[in-house]
C-alpha cells in the first residue's frame, strides 16, 4: 500500500509544474516535521508559480518553526504581493495576520 507522500512524490514526479500537487508534498513533508524538504518543495512550488500564495504562507510556517524568523518575515511579505497580484484578499488578509503575529 502506498503512502500518501509516496503519492505526492509520484504525482509530481509525472507534472512537476502542478501547483497543486507540489504543494501538497510540501505540506505533507512539513506536517511529518520534514522542514528541510518542506521548504525545498516550498521553493519549486513558487518558482513553477510565483502567485500561490499559499505557497508563501505555508513557507513562512515552516520557516518560523525552524527559528528564521526574518527568513519568515521576507516569506510573508512576498505571499502578500502574491495575494494582490492574484486578486486573492483572503489569503492576503490571513498571510498579514500571521505577519502581523511573527512581531519581529
Amino acid at each position: 500500500m502506498s503512502t500518501r507522500l509516496e503519492v505526492l512524490k509520484q504525482l509530481v514526479e509525472q507534472n512537476p509544474a502542478d501547483g497543486f500537487t507540489r504543494y501538497g508534498l510540501a505540506l505533507e513533508y512539513a506536517n511529518s516535521n520534514n522542514l528541510t524538504e518542506a521548504l525545498v518543495q516550498f521553493d519549486e512550488l513558487l518558482r513553477h508559480n510565483p502567485d500561490y500564495a499559499y505557497g508563501y504562507f505555508q513557507r513562512g510556517k515552516a520557516l518560523e518553526r525552524i527559528g528564521r524568523m526574518e527568513d519568515a518575515r521576507a516569506a510573508y511579505e512576498a505571499g502578500i504581493e502574491a495575494a494582490r497580484r492574484s486578486g486573492d484578499a483572503h489569503a492576503g488578509s490571513e498571510i498579514q495576520g500571521a505577519l502581523d503575529l511573527l512581531g519581529v
